[in-house]
């Protein structure tokens, strides 16, 4: 055999070509460079937006801090003037109450004097109410601690323990919550329901409760 004769499988192979090379990522084209003048002028833009940006947020704070400050004065007067027409509604009572003391100190009559206050002490209650201010009854009801303040416990033997038999200052309520509990005196079991074989003695009512709602 020659050595000009190629031999099977002993070719020379030639080199692959970087770009044609199994599996090879071609190489994209690098970006062309971004002129100075460009980002300069992109870079002002920026800085401008930036600057009013910042003017915008100055504005609107001082605006919020001036709707603060008036917010707060307009809530203190609210919170001054709060009672001014419950004090409007009472003014006609006190000025009633200052008549019929002037006619009183003069006047032997005791029963129209009498009436007099009666009339006005229903003014005032009915002003009372206007606000939301109730009275509650007490006497002849059971104790309970969310409505009473017990001052004394008696002992009788015609109503059941742990009654209310005596109002000693009215109880009130604003709307739906207790304002004030009524002082009264309570019943206890009579001495001979104490005896052996009678009825066990109730424990003595406490004191009354925070205000709660009922």
């Amino acid at each position: 055999m020659t050595k000009d004769e190629t031999r099977p499988g002993s070719e020379e192979q030639e080199p692959a070509q970087a770009g044609n090379a199994p599996g090879a990522v071609p190489q994209a084209d690098a970006p062309p460079p971004v002129p100075a003048e460009q980002i300069q002028r992109e870079l002002e833009e920026a800085r401008s937006a930036a600057q009013a940006f910042r003017d915008q947020f100055l504005r609107k704070a001082a605006e919020f801090e001036n709707y603060k400050r008036r917010s707060e004065a307009e809530f203190a007067n609210l919170v001054r003037n709060a009672n001014e027409g419950l004090i409007q509604a009472l003014l006609p009572i006190v000025e009633d109450l200052t008549r019929s003391l002037k006619t009183g100190s003069g006047d032997t009559d005791a029963a129209a004097f009498y009436r007099g206050v009666e009339l006005i002490f229903q003014k005032l209650m009915k002003v009372l109410e206007a606000q939301g201010v109730t009275a509650f009854e007490s006497t002849g009801k059971p104790f309970d601690v969310d409505f009473h303040d017990a001052l004394l416990q008696v002992a009788r033997d015609d109503v059941p323990p742990g009654t209310v038999v005596e109002e000693i200052a009215r109880g009130y309520k604003l709307n739906d919550r207790v304002l004030r509990h009524a002082k009264v005196i309570v019943s206890a079991a009579s001495e001979s329901e104490s005896a052996p074989g009678g009825t066990v003695t109730p424990e003595t009512p406490g004191k009354s409760k925070e205000p709660t709602r009922h």
